[in-house]
């Protein structure tokens, strides 16, 4: 099975109702960081605006709760924050080209088939659910979108408690299924512990038996690190030779690290600022065609909320973005559709069986 995005049908702008909409207007922004009444809150569907004579323009990242600012013809997605006053921010709240806003979430769908069972079991992904076939996908998706796309992480610690999971994560990222890794301070500093230590908070990564002083492991590493001025230094200085983030500085794959309020250290590499880490996030979200996200429910509703549902790519096609959510419990994928990110996929299973299944099958691919 062969892997190829599904086409996008742009909406029928000659219907009756979306060939009389009105051109969409704009407000100032009244004050920095401060949009005005009445803006249009953006969703992570594709979204258009008619500027006139029938043309609609496409916002090309679109993302959850931000705001449209139109400027010569241009149309961008910002926060709310970042608006410097007197910015034309697009102003109605109305979503079918009543105000000269359109909200489009179906131009994926046009090979679903209406069902006309009014009733059914099993609607929704819960741990009873089959994943076989979101296994069998996923697999073909990302052989796919090594080579076509781009590829994001967002892993939470417990990926680097387990000595045959880092293995696995290790060879995604040197075989090429990773483009950018996001994580927050605990995630490469128990790495980085099981890199020198071969322990996660004290517990060896395969007997997970605890290790005499153990406790003190992830705060040595911390402090080795940091007395060598960051992780590419300390990996040299140590002589490190496995795991996560030895593959990604081996790789050059970008590694984003999200600070937090938790952290001990933290790590040199670890944003402090929280909008300076979203800004930075923010990057990658706007280049990834598939996201999966491991055991991390903060920073997964996080990225979720900044990636749009579509990429226009540089020929102008349009293809979705997928997205995975994998975790033990239906609560964070619940919880990340419930933020707005429908269209993610939810595995139910403990992430050490999901990153070791989904390598077994990809090494045989890695060439």
């Amino acid at each position: 099975m062969s892997f190829k995005p599904p086409g996008y049908t742009p909406p029928d702008f000659n219907t009756a109702q979306l060939s009389k909409a009105p051109i969409v207007k704009s407000e100032s922004a009244p004050k920095d960081g401060v949009a005005p009444e009445n803006y249009h809150a953006t969703s992570n569907h594709p979204e258009y605006v008619h500027t006139g004579n029938g043309d609609w323009i496409l916002a090309r990242e679109n993302r959850m709760d931000c705001v449209m600012v139109l400027k010569n013809g241009a149309l961008d997605i910002v926060e709310a924050r970042r608006l410097k006053k007197g910015d034309p921010v697009v102003v109605g709240r109305t979503e079918n080209g009543e105000d000269g806003i359109l909200v489009y979430p179906t131009g994926f769908s046009g090979n679903k088939q209406d069902r006309d069972d009014k009733f059914s079991f099993r609607t929704r992904d819960t741990r009873e659910t089959p994943f076989s076939r979101s296994y069998d996908q996923l697999y073909e998706l990302l052989k796919y979108d090594r080579d076509h796309g781009n590829i994001v992480w967002v892993l939470g610690p417990a990926v680097a408690f387990d000595k045959d999971s880092r293995d696995a994560m290790q060879g995604l990222i040197e075989n090429g299924f990773c483009h950018a890794l996001l994580a927050g301070n605990a995630l490469a500093t128990h790495d980085l512990e099981a890199a020198l230590f071969k322990t996660g908070l004290g517990q060896d990564i395969y007997s997970q038996e605890l290790q005499p002083l153990g406790h003190y492991n992830h705060l040595d590493i911390l402090n080795k690190v940091r007395n060598a001025g960051s992780i590419k230094a300390a990996i040299k200085k140590m002589d490190l030779d496995n795991g996560i983030i030895y593959a990604c500085e081996k790789c050059k794959v970008p590694c984003v690290l999200a600070g937090s309020i938790r952290d001990d250290g933290p790590l040199p590499e670890t944003i402090a600022n929280v909008y300076e880490s979203q800004d930075t996030m923010r990057t990658y979200a706007r280049k990834a065609t598939t996201v999966i996200t491991l055991a991390t429910q903060l920073h997964s509703i996080a990225f979720g909320n900044m990636t749009p549902s579509y990429k226009v790519e540089a020929d102008g096609n349009i293809r979705p973005v997928y997205f995975y959510i994998v975790d033990m419990t239906e609560f964070s994928a619940d919880k990340l559709a419930n933020r707005g990110s429908a269209q993610a996929v939810a595995i139910l299973t403990n992430v050490q069986d999901f990153i070791i299944n989904l390598w077994n099958n990809l090494a045989k691919s890695k060439d």
